[in-house]
């Protein structure tokens, strides 16, 4: 039996009558759709839907890497005030986790990393085409310090039980190798399904006694876990020298506060690069009609508030 493709999933199920007028809806699951089998994001849908996340292999370029990670250590070195040798911490200079914050101008190496096409096609199946950055930051992790517990990013002020559909999503590069004893992201697999947040003993990793549905993620410089809000994630603590550097990327539907501003403060030059780019324009909140002033609402980018799960 030939099995169907991706692409044509959207039509599976419907009326005649829905298939000869498509609505607003179906249109934008198509183009989602049709972005995830040009990209061949079959499996990595699969596996999102199943287990709450996925890992794409190589999602960065050498290039890439390097510009991040240095981009990364200036900033970490100038909020230590101090040299950090990467490769040898022992945490005498940097000890457990701090969160380096509002990277995104920090360089345009960051502006690329966003609109990576494979991680944004299976952000926008989760949040759809209107869906804007919340925040772009680093977990710049070295020995010694606690684990991050396990939790939920739609649990970040919303009441459970949660909805299926997911609110949130995060896209999180590894820029250095992760392992348990480097301290990894954990993921716990279909927890995406269940709705909640865990519970105070759910949430442990630490190394003596984790969560037994844990699983940590193994992934090589380059490599990229995109998951849903619902599902259950966190990290353990390093117990190696060395600093543990990630790229976290953090995107919201549309009708959800930002964790960092963008909307309104993007830098000139910044703008000036994506001028043609109307994608990015959304992800920075250009078309976003809230927030007004004395002004009142813009009732043109009103209209095109999303009315389904995919625009």
């Amino acid at each position: 039996m030939t099995r169907p493709s991706i692409a044509g999933l959207s039509n599976i199920g419907m009326s005649t009558t829905t298939q000869s007028r498509p609505s607003h809806t179906e249109d934008a699951q198509a183009r989602v759709l049709a972005t995830l089998h040009e990209l061949r994001l079959e499996p990595h849908l699969l596996e999102l839907e199943a287990h709450g996340f996925t890992v794409l292999r190589n999602a960065l370029s050498a290039d890439q890497i390097t510009r991040a990670s240095e981009a990364i250590l200036h900033r970490a070195e100038k909020d230590a005030g101090t040299r950090i040798d990467p490769d040898h911490e022992s945490g005498v200079q940097w000890t457990g986790l701090k969160y380096l914050a509002y990277l995104l101008y920090d360089d345009p190496v960051f502006e690329e990393i966003l609109l990576n096409p494979a991680p944004l096609a299976l952000t926008t199946w989760l949040l759809g085409e209107s869906c804007l950055l919340s925040s772009v930051g680093c977990h710049f992790k070295g020995p010694g310090g606690n684990p991050l517990p396990l939790h939920a990013d739609n649990g970040n002020g919303m009441p459970a039980p949660w909805s299926p559909i997911s609110m949130v999503a995060n896209v999180n590069y590894a820029l250095t190798p992760y392992s348990k004893d480097a301290g990894a992201l954990a993921m716990v697999p279909g927890s995406h399904r269940w709705c909640r947040p865990p519970t105070p003993r759910e949430t442990r990793l630490d190394h003596d006694h984790p969560n037994p549905d844990a699983i940590a993620m193994d992934l090589a410089p380059g490599d990229c876990v995109v998951w849903h809000g619902n599902t259950w994630h966190g990290s353990f603590a390093p117990r190696i020298p060395g600093i543990r550097m990630n790229l976290a990327v953090y995107f919201n539907r549309q009708h959800i506060q930002t964790q960092e501003q963008h909307k309104g403060v993007v830098p000139a030059d910044v703008l000036a690069r994506h001028v043609n780019n109307p994608r990015m324009q959304v992800l920075l909140g250009c078309k976003q009609p809230y927030g007004w002033k004395t002004e009142g609402p813009d009732y043109s980018l009103m209209a095109r508030n999303p009315r389904g799960l995919y625009d």
